[in-house]
């Protein structure tokens, strides 16, 4: 089992950054994907950005692409999204997800209904 806590999130202007942290806790000897996905007020929810156990290989949603940073501390098993140049439509709540992938460390998947483990979420506001 894994044990994922959010920290980070907050209000900020459009243009503005932030950085959100995941840390994960529990089983981590075996590989694990994490994914950041969002949920706004009345959307649906809504992949983000992965990135695999060995932090080598990462994808992003179009809506982010070129905008958000997802990255991997493998050390301390803590997985951060910097976000950049921040849209009224990047409000939302943010959470982490992790999947267990056995081995395969160098993968990950875009697919939310393949991850089973979920943190709290934190809330994003971006708004002048």
């Amino acid at each position: 089992h894994l044990q994922l806590v959010e920290f980070g999130g907050g209000l900020v202007q459009p243009g503005g950054s932030l950085r959100l942290s995941c840390e994960v806790s529990g089983t981590t000897s075996r590989a694990y994907a994490i994914l950041w996905l969002r949920q706004a007020p009345g959307k649906e929810r809504e992949a983000v950005s992965c990135i695999s156990d060995n932090g080598l290989t990462a994808n992003y949603a179009d809506s982010v692409m070129g905008r958000f940073t997802v990255s991997k501390n493998t050390a301390n098993h803590t997985v951060y999204l910097q976000m950049t140049d921040l849209k009224p439509e990047d409000t939302a709540i943010y959470h982490c997800a992790a999947d267990v992938w056995g081995d395969i460390r160098d993968m990950c998947d875009m697919r939310m209904e393949v991850y089973d483990y979920f943190g709290q979420g934190n809330q994003v506001t971006v708004s002048s």
